[in-house]
């Protein structure tokens, strides 16, 4: 069984920079969904941006897009999210999760536990 754990979160101020990251440990295909979500205190769960290891695709948030990347190191299998310039309403728990095959925009099915972000003005 796939285990995600998340770590790198913490407080930082408007405009600093972050980097989460996510081990996976278990049988990992690898081609295979990647990705980083959010929540937000009273708010749905976010799509923050994802990957598509067989071919490196990945898509943002409209939030996300010019300030954070996703990316992943195979040798590692760890999943990074390096965010640039955040933003208090960047505030939230931050979830890894995995989804298996090729279709990102689907659900994903494996999370792990989250790390918190706060980002104070």
């Amino acid at each position: 069984q796939v285990q995600l754990v998340e770590s790198g979160g913490g407080s930082v101020q408007a405009g600093g920079s972050l980097t989460l990251s996510c081990a996976a440990s278990g049988p990992t295909p690898e081609s295979r969904c990647m990705g980083w979500f959010r929540q937000a205190p009273g708010k749905n769960i976010e799509r923050v941006a994802t990957l598509y290891t067989g071919d490196g695709t990945a898509v943002y948030a409209d939030s996300a897009k010019g300030r954070f990347t996703i990316s992943q190191d195979n040798a590692k299998n760890t999943l990074y999210l390096q965010m640039n310039g955040l933003q208090p309403e960047d505030t939230g728990m931050y979830y890894c999760a995995m989804r298996l095959g090729s279709v990102c925009a689907l659900t994903f099915e494996t999370w792990g536990q989250g790390t918190q972000i706060t980002v104070s003005s």
